[in-house]
């Protein structure tokens, strides 16, 4: 082979090493979202609490300023369409067990759908179990959360896994993360955390960048994604939110974890003085998400999906 040839062969061949490594080094960022459906003031609730992905519906939970009362709803993923959840076991609209309801997730027992929902009560119920049919749910278990004998009132939760024993939780409280479990079908007991990891928030990137106050932020829920140990952490500050995300968790990880540089999710509103992510959740690939958003005509708190993400 002439030299000449040999010169543009290799080029051609460093050119494509460097495109490749372009490819897969460039990092995903997603800032854009769709409306699904509004979640309004009912009932005397007006915050948007904890949230939850399904298979088909998303459910949103709100509480009355002095968390004496919450608000269900359920919404259809692919359609909007919203439904006023009923109490059952009070014949209600609304219900008085779930405190602030900071957070929930789903989880199926025995072929029965359960939402397990964080009060974050100082005393009484930390953890509340409800069972749903359709649009009404019943109260059918209550925990006690304690961290080495000691009340904890932790703010997130997310179930890890199911066994035919044993129902597994992350549970979150700031930026801490504690594994926590329960009998499969107990519907009463205590949930003894012990300590997983921490979530450094610090000089997390987000596209790429850091963001110079990110540390002042406000803390929300959380979800894990144990098929993909992707785990999603919502932070909020005014009209923004910010979506930091940790790879290759498990239930056995610990220390002090670095959010990945390579995905991240951020909202910048123009149209909201208030745009506070509350949770999020993943239903077939999507990222879904629930709000209190306002601004001067008063609250558009609604559930949403990141538009372009599929995890």
């Amino acid at each position: 082979m002439k030299a000449v040839a040999r010169v543009t062969v290799l080029f051609a061949m460093v050119v494509g090493v460097l495109l490749g490594t372009s490819s897969v080094a460039q990092a995903a960022y997603y800032n854009e979202y769709s409306d699904i459906a509004s979640t309004p003031d009912s009932n005397s609730c007006t915050a948007a609490q904890g949230f939850a992905a399904g298979a088909t519906y998303l459910y949103v939970v709100k509480t009355k300023g002095d968390d004496s009362r919450a608000v269900i709803y359920r919404v259809n993923k692919s359609t909007g369409k919203r439904e006023l959840m009923t109490n059952g076991t009070d014949k209600r609209s609304y219900n008085t067990w779930l405190g602030h309801a900071n957070d929930m997730t789903i989880s199926d027992i025995d072929g029965r759908h359960h939402l397990f929902v964080v009060t974050m009560k100082s005393s009484g119920a930390q953890l509340v179990k409800l069972r749903y049919d359709g649009t009404t749910y019943y109260k059918v278990g209550s925990y006690a959360v304690k961290l080495g004998g000691v009340t904890k009132t932790v703010s997130g939760i997310s179930r890890v896994s199911v066994s035919s024993t044993t129902l597994t939780f992350f549970f979150k409280s700031g930026a801490a993360v504690y594994n926590g479990s329960i009998p499969l079908r107990a519907n009463t007991g205590t949930v003894n955390l012990s300590k997983a990891f921490d979530l450094k928030v610090a000089g997390a990137l987000v596209n790429g960048k850091t963001v110079s106050d990110l540390t002042t932020f406000t803390n929300q829920g959380f979800f894990y994604d144990a098929s993909t140990k992707l785990l999603y952490y919502p932070l909020t500050k005014d009209n923004r939110s910010i979506v930091l995300v940790y790879r290759g968790i498990t239930a056995a990880t610990r220390g002090t974890l670095t959010s990945t540089s390579t995905l991240s999710f951020r909202i910048t509103s123009s149209v909201y003085s208030k745009f506070e992510i509350e949770s999020v959740g993943t239903s077939g690939g999507r990222l879904y998400f629930n709000t209190n958003r306002s601004n001067s005509s008063g609250a558009h708190d609604g559930v949403h999906v990141f538009k372009g993400y599929s995890g």
